[in-house]
């Protein structure tokens, strides 16, 4: 995989021949050192209709400066990307461009918009030396290269980015000394963004929520798709929690098509929602290995070493890499595979077209929080028959049984927000508490489980299996303890459930 970085900027509009204020008062600040000038010629590559642009994602070949090469920028929060690098080269990267292979789908990658930037550079240093930020005044040409009116624009910005490592309270101490001396944030989010809106053509929006019930349900499965494929490239990436977040998008778009089939047309919908299920099950052995390597691990550092017979710690590593391994490759082949790209060209064509029924026109705050009621009666069923079960596997199941009813009360409930107002989220609060409960059980029983098979292991190469059964009894003293607080936790969510959120 490329290099990459976290990026933390801030932008400000500038008017031409702007020079950088002092920014020596800015506490911190020892100096702030000149460091010449560079000029840069970047062209930013996209799909004929802007597909990475839609989803603020850029990817450039750059030319000039310290970091010439390829960079895919892609969004993390407000002023927050990661920046990943690869070598210059003629053609676009095979490693960036798998990276959007969930906003692209096979359609090309041409050439959009070139980029000349004169950039002025000033370091800003504390008294030791360390780098705290990097400063840059930038004169910016842009010229269209497909599509749009052609043509070209040119501006002047300040760019503020913040050196590694820094603290980023550090970039709002600057931002005020900037907006007092006369400087506003950049309306745009990037160099390309302000490019392609002075330059004929602006990435296509989704519409605004209008109210109904249908128009704020759209926004959440927007949100979610989006999300979907955010995720891919992080889960490309190999980043932690990443494929745990994806399983999660796609779980809340399968539980919003349920939830609310009253408002969506069952024959579109259940096709998709069929396949989010396949993509999260094979997403699930990757995330099902993350968290038993991470729990089992945490388990074993926590014991004396006077309990730690046999070679557990190398028998441990062993068994998590190879599971890794099986796991990693199976997810990337996903990825990578047809059915995964049908999906998601399945999912936008519905959101392109949405198949509401006459309800979706009703006002939100009325009818979607009768649909989150009815999952919670769902719930309710699942636990009272969980709770009647002696303590044992049948009980076992129908508690994560229970766990799934309150995976979907929850997701119901954060989708309907805010038409569900404050009490709606107190009962997603207290419905949080009690999956949190639930899934703590189940956590304990896919380690009891994977405990046994590591015990076999042990055993049949002459190992002793102490540890591992010691680790096994506690588990199951954890989930017995569950068992003992969920009555208790569920107590209070049906307390406070009010009759109409």
């Amino acid at each position: 995989m490329a290099d990459a970085k976290r990026e933390i900027e801030r932008k400000y509009e500038a008017e031409p021949g702007t020079r950088l204020p002092d920014l020596t008062a800015v506490r911190g600040v020892a100096a702030v050192l000149d460091r010449g000038v560079a000029e840069l010629d970047a062209v930013y590559y996209d799909t004929p209709d802007l597909r990475l642009a839609a989803a603020s994602v850029t990817l450039r070949r750059r030319t000039g400066g310290a970091d010439a090469g390829w960079h895919l920028k892609l969004p993390v929060a407000p002023g927050v990307r990661d920046e990943v690098h690869a070598p210059l080269a003629d053609d676009v990267p095979r490693d960036l461009a798998d990276l959007v292979r969930a906003r692209t789908r096979g359609a090309a990658l041409v050439p959009l918009v070139r980029l000349r930037s004169h950039r002025d550079v000033r370091h800003l240093v504390d008294e030791r030396g360390a780098l705290l930020a990097e400063a840059s005044t930038d004169t910016v040409r842009a010229e269209r290269l497909a599509g749009g009116d052609g043509g070209t624009v040119e501006w002047t910005e300040i760019e503020v980015e913040l050196a590694d490592g820094a603290d980023p309270a550090f970039l709002d101490a600057v931002d005020k000394r900037l907006r007092k001396k006369g400087l506003a944030p950049s309306r745009a989010s990037s160099k390309l963004a302000k490019a392609l809106d002075h330059t004929g053509r602006r990435p296509p929006r989704a519409p605004e929520p209008d109210g109904t019930a249908g128009g704020h349900l759209l926004a959440h499965l927007r949100e979610q798709a989006g999300l979907l494929a955010a995720h891919d490239a992080a889960v490309r990436r190999d980043l932690p929690d990443s494929v745990h977040q994806m399983r999660v998008a796609t779980r809340r778009l399968r539980s919003a098509f349920r939830t609310y089939r009253k408002f969506l047309d069952r024959s579109a919908t259940d096709p998709v929602a069929a396949e989010l299920k396949w993509l999260a099950g094979e997403l699930g052995a990757d995330r099902d290995q993350e968290v038993l390597t991470e729990r089992l691990t945490s388990h074993v550092d926590a014991l004396p070493v006077t309990l730690l017979l046999g070679p557990v710690r190398a028998r441990l590593r062993a068994w998590s890499a190879a599971g890794r391994v099986r796991v990693r490759a199976r997810t990337l082949a996903v990825l990578d595979g047809e059915r995964y790209t049908a999906l998601l060209d399945a999912l936008d064509a519905l959101l392109a077209d949405p198949p509401l029924r006459p309800a979706a026109a009703g006002a939100a705050d009325e009818a979607l929080p009768a649909a989150v009621l009815r999952e919670y009666d769902r719930l309710a069923a699942r636990v009272d028959r969980a709770l009647a079960l002696p303590p044992g596997q049948d009980r076992d199941v129908a508690l994560h049984e229970a766990r799934k009813a309150a995976k979907r009360v929850r997701y119901a409930a954060e989708a309907a927000a805010p038409a569900l107002g404050k009490r709606g989220k107190r009962f997603t609060k207290g419905v949080k508490a009690v999956q949190k409960v639930l899934g703590e059980h189940q956590d304990s029983v896919v380690a009891r489980e994977a405990l046994r098979d590591l015990a076999i292991q042990a055993h049949a190469s002459g190992e002793t299996a102490f540890t591992w059964g010691l680790l096994h009894g506690r588990e199951a003293a954890r989930a017995d303890d569950c068992e003992r607080r969920l009555p208790e936790v569920w107590a209070r969510v049906t307390a406070g459930k009010p009759r109409r959120l």
